[in-house]
């Protein structure tokens, strides 16, 4: 028989934790599909009269995202273009009712291969902090995200926040999802990107990110370091090499083969540099 918790104060909410158990429930959006045609035998701990994990908040030199931020809630934010990649993700994610009532940070304790989160969020060197009585801690993204549905999460702790750093200098970021149809859809390929550059337009930081092309998504370093001090013009996705795909490794499925999805990746990436070298030109975002 489950039992079902809905506690008011963080305090609580960790306290319930520390005697482990429980299932968290934030957004809903991965749990009940995940249970239709069966009765809900789960622990429940219901956190979301914890309004004190909702928001972005802008700290000195990082932002904070809570742990029940929606993904609505980030694409009506005024937010930089640092975050633009983010917020065509978060287009991306379902039909409007999944992105009023789904969560940034439940998207990444799900940990599918394919949550359109965690390719912009990794190029935004976002760090998850996790809640326990025992105190807090913070850990890189890609130090989250074990694998396929696994975290580095312990059952007595909770996701509070994510933290992402403010770019040194002027930032651009984008993001590319290919799928079978336009919306609703598991994505076959999907790449995020950001570029940081100088005064005369020459790359200082580049982080790319793709996703569906592994366990995990994937950073691609080797590509990253190839275009620092390059300038920010339609040359970018000359630079791109099969090389550069090598932390790679897609697999064959009902929605796409390791093949294609390894050249669609390709593709998506040079369409995403494509993409950002024309907005830093019109000043727009594509």
């Amino acid at each position: 028989m489950g039992s079902y918790l809905r506690p008011q104060r963080l305090e609580e909410a960790v306290g319930a934790l520390a005697d482990g158990g429980y299932t968290v429930l934030a957004g809903g959006t991965d749990f009940y599909p995940a249970r239709v045609g069966r009765a809900i035998d789960d622990q429940v701990l219901d956190i979301t009269a914890l309004d004190e994990l909702r928001g972005i908040a802008e700290l000195g030199d990082r932002y904070r995202i809570g742990a029940l931020t929606t993904w609505s809630d980030v694409i009506a934010a005024p937010l930089p273009p640092m975050f633009d990649g983010l917020k065509l993700a978060a287009r991306e994610v379902g039909g409007v009712q999944i992105q009023n009532a789904g969560t940034l940070c439940g998207n990444l304790c799900n940990a599918s291969p394919a949550a359109d989160g965690v390719p912009p969020l990794l190029t935004l060197a976002a760090e998850v902090e996790l809640s326990s009585q025992a105190g807090s801690r913070c850990l890189p993204l890609a130090d989250f995200i074990l694998g396929n549905r696994r975290t580095a999460r312990r059952p007595d702790e909770l996701v509070t926040a994510l933290y992402l750093p403010k770019p040194a200098g002027a930032a651009c970021s984008d993001f590319v999802k290919l799928g079978a149809r336009k919306y609703l859809v598991i994505s076959i390929v999907m790449v995020a990107s950001l570029l940081e550059h100088d005064d005369a337009g020459r790359i200082t930081t580049a982080r790319l990110a793709v996703g569906s092309c592994a366990a995990t998504a994937h950073r691609l370093s080797a590509l990253e370091e190839a275009l620092l001090g390059k300038p920010l013009d339609s040359g970018l996705p000359s630079v791109v090499t099969a090389a550069h795909l090598s932390p790679l490794s897609p697999i064959d499925d009902v929605r796409g083969s390791a093949e294609y999805r390894m050249e669609a990746a390709a593709q998506l990436v040079r369409r995403s540099l494509e993409r950002l070298a024309r907005q830093s030109q019109t000043g727009a975002a594509v």
